[in-house]
């Protein structure tokens, strides 16, 4: 029997919202965008509205649009892990750059989130080819886009491996004879790549999911054949169902020639929407965002409406099977923020789409992956091997 698939609902929480004029709506509080009070209330409100993930963009560059958009960032990760404790299902998907971060430094701290939110957190390694990024560092030229995905394909390699690299029960907290870890399980990556080497091993104890869920862009040839081989959860933007289902199925080819099982991996398309209880003020309402900021053109699919239209086109592009799950970007945050959990996702419930809560609140129990085991595990008689060998 085939198992039942269902669907996946995240929002993006970028800054006041996707559209350049969010800032200068009523209402809007643009002050309130690089505070945590900000962002905290905006993650209560998706997980009390269903929503299964929150994604957070970053990089080491200002957005554009110049002096009429909202630039700057706070740190992705470091803003979710302070907001984690306050929250209990919802998943937590910071976006890091790969270029120009130590996979070391990247493996501590996402394994970090996952402990302080008790495995919620997901992952999106996101590389940067700009001169600009690369100048703020000074210890690399920009890399060309094939140089740069190599690269990331390489840093999760390595991120994965540290991971692993505290089997489970390492700590073993044995206050008679003193001894707080186990060394024979504790393990080298013993990793060397063409971009950097790193020995191992982490020195953050195993995580509650093991391996957080690896979120990837799926935009561009390669970085489809990097998310083939190590994604667990692929992001596009397309344009209609027909693209989506096109892209899927291709992704699965991918995934199947890089030696994974298809299933394991799920196919998120964004969608960006600006919600009001009526369709004539959804529509005045996006008029009114143009008039004041032109909107740049994109391949991502667009949609003005009512909460219930779009859990429509929704659940119309799901069991058209083009898609696992969406990643809704708001126009404006605080508009359609509410609208998602107040209206979206209950006539999605309602069609019997969406999972009941599990009985854990881990992420990859909500994209139904399982906890892998450390790759290391079963190393110990060949401890001194040259991925083995214990410190």
């Amino acid at each position: 029997m085939a198992t039942r698939r269902w669907l996946r609902l995240g929002v993006s929480l970028d800054g006041l919202g996707r559209h350049p004029a969010a800032w200068r709506t009523d209402g809007a509080d643009p002050a309130g965008a690089f505070t945590l009070a900000h962002l905290a209330r905006a993650v209560a409100l998706a997980e009390q509205g269903g929503l299964h993930f929150v994604t957070l963009d970053d990089g080491f560059g200002l957005q554009p649009g110049g002096e009429a958009a909202v630039r700057g960032r706070l740190d992705a990760l470091l803003a979710l892990a302070a907001v984690a404790p306050s929250t209990r299902s919802i998943g937590l998907v910071p976006m890091t750059d790969t270029t120009h971060t130590e996979p070391f430094n990247l493996a501590k701290n996402l394994a970090t989130l996952d402990l302080v939110s008790a495995g919620r957190a997901g992952w999106w390694p996101n590389p940067t080819t700009a001169p600009e990024a690369a100048a703020l560092f000074g210890r690399k030229p920009a890399p060309s886009s094939a140089e740069a995905w190599a690269e990331t394909e390489d840093v999760i390699d390595v991120v994965r491996r540290l991971w692993d690299s505290w089997e489970d029960d390492a700590v073993i907290r044995d206050v008679a004879t003193g001894r707080y870890v186990d060394r024979e399980k504790l393990h080298y990556v013993d990793f060397e790549g063409r971009f950097f080497s790193v020995r191992g091993p982490s020195i953050t104890p195993r995580s509650p999911q093991g391996q957080p869920v690896v979120f990837m862009s799926g935009e561009g040839a390669e970085a489809m054949a990097v998310a083939a081989s190590q994604a667990d959860v692929v992001v596009v933007d397309v344009g209609d169902a027909a693209e989506a289902a096109r892209v899927r199925t291709d992704l699965h080819r991918r995934v199947a020639e890089a030696g994974r099982d298809p299933d394991d991996v799920a196919l998120v398309t964004s969608i960006e929407a600006h919600l009001a209880d009526e369709l004539g003020a959804a529509l005045a309402g996006r008029a009114e965002l143009d008039d004041l900021s032109e909107l740049r053109s994109s391949d991502r699919f667009r949609f003005t409406g009512t909460p219930a239209g779009l859990a429509d086109v929704v659940a119309s592009w799901f069991e058209r099977e083009a898609l696992d799950g969406v990643l809704v970007r708001p126009a404006v945050v605080d508009q359609t923020l509410p609208r998602l959990g107040g209206g979206t996702v209950p006539g999605l419930v309602a069609r019997g789409l969406v999972a009941p809560p599990p009985a854990d609140a881990l992420l990859r129990t909500r994209f139904g992956l399982g906890r892998p085991a450390s790759r290391y595990a079963a190393r110990t008689a060949v401890a001194a091997g040259a991925e083995g060998r214990h410190p």
